[in-house]
């Protein structure tokens, strides 16, 4: 990623954002890329690299916690709705009047939130690994747990234990190279006994275990990723999951609206179908009712669709931009 591509903003709220920004050529429009976790803009440097040379217009943040962007400790500060705002004040920053958001994991959730509160500056969605999600002003972890795992047929979350736990991002700091191998692990027998079941993922970071990281992902990617979270430490990434089993998301959800259909605006979901915590089936089943009109992608991939299948990813997301189903005006 080019350093010189990147600026900063404070936002409404006061937070300082750290984004690269490409502005457009000939009639082309802005894509807002957002990650998840644990990562930065750094996620979609594949992405930056082909839709640039395309002629698109790029917004792409270190959302809050990452990278060059605040990391404040307040779990309260990672909430959905205040964090799309700030993505809305970076558009207004490069004078963006609309775009389309791009997410992915909890970049999802964002781009979800960006749909129900603003959906009128966006020309279309598209979300990977993790569809869109509806406001949940109830929300329940533990009725969570139960209904994602007999929707998937397996524990799903039980990781969550770990990362929304008081000594999570210690533990994690500690144990880093453990967290991070089994993150980016290439096996799904591992992931499956080691990090989704409840318990599984502390036991593995405290006793320092370590396992092959996928092929896809290169020492020197390897390299960069480290860097940046140790450097960051990881307070603020894990406040992304504190804020739900907290209680400030379900508060805030009571004040964003539940629409039927929720997204009028085209939308792509790029499911992943060897990704064991994000299963595609059941989300695909609710993704068709909240969204009036849907593409849908199956990926042979885990997780980490747009680095493990780059090329498929660029290919098939740029031909849905160009379809006459998403209008690009």
């Amino acid at each position: 990623m080019d350093s010189s591509l990147y600026k900063n903003v404070s936002t409404s709220r006061g937070f300082n954002y750290h984004y690269l920004a490409v502005a457009p050529q000939a009639d082309k429009p802005y894509l807002l890329f957002i990650h998840g976790f644990p990562s930065t803009s750094y996620d979609w440097r594949y992405q930056v690299t082909y839709f640039s040379g395309l002629g698109y217009g790029l917004i792409v943040p270190d959302m809050l916690g990452y990278g060059g962007t605040a990391k404040p400790t307040e779990v309260e500060a990672y909430t959905n709705s205040r964090s799309s705002k700030d993505l809305i004040d970076i558009l207004d920053a490069e004078g963006v009047a609309k775009c389309i958001a791009i997410g992915h994991d909890w970049g999802s959730r964002i781009a979800a939130r960006l749909a129900d509160l603003y959906e009128d500056r966006f020309i279309a969605f598209a979300f990977f690994a993790v569809g869109y999600i509806a406001p949940c002003p109830t929300f329940d972890m533990d009725e969570v747990f139960a209904l994602t795992k007999k929707l998937a047929g397996h524990e799903t979350l039980g990781y969550w234990g770990l990362l929304t736990a008081p000594d999570g991002s210690e533990i994690i700091e500690k144990n880093f190279e453990s967290f991070f191998s089994i993150t980016y692990s290439g096996d799904l027998n591992i992931v499956s006994t080691h990090f989704t079941p409840s318990g599984a993922l502390r036991a593995w970071v405290e006793s320092g275990q370590t396992t092959d990281i996928a092929a896809w992902l290169s020492e020197e990617e390897q390299k960069v990723h480290k860097e940046v979270l140790i450097k960051g430490g990881l307070t603020g990434p894990v406040n992304w999951y504190k804020v739900w089993t907290s209680g400030f998301t379900a508060e805030e959800d009571k004040g964003v609206p539940i629409r039927s259909p929720a997204i009028s605006k085209p939308v792509f979901f790029g499911a992943t179908t060897n990704d064991i915590i994000c299963v595609p089936k059941p989300q695909i089943k609710l993704m068709k009712k909240a969204c009036a009109d849907l593409t849908v992608h199956e990926f042979e991939a885990g997780h980490w669709v747009m680095v493990e299948k780059k090329d498929e990813f660029n290919k098939v997301l740029g031909s849905w931009l160009e379809d006459s189903s998403c209008p690009l005006k």
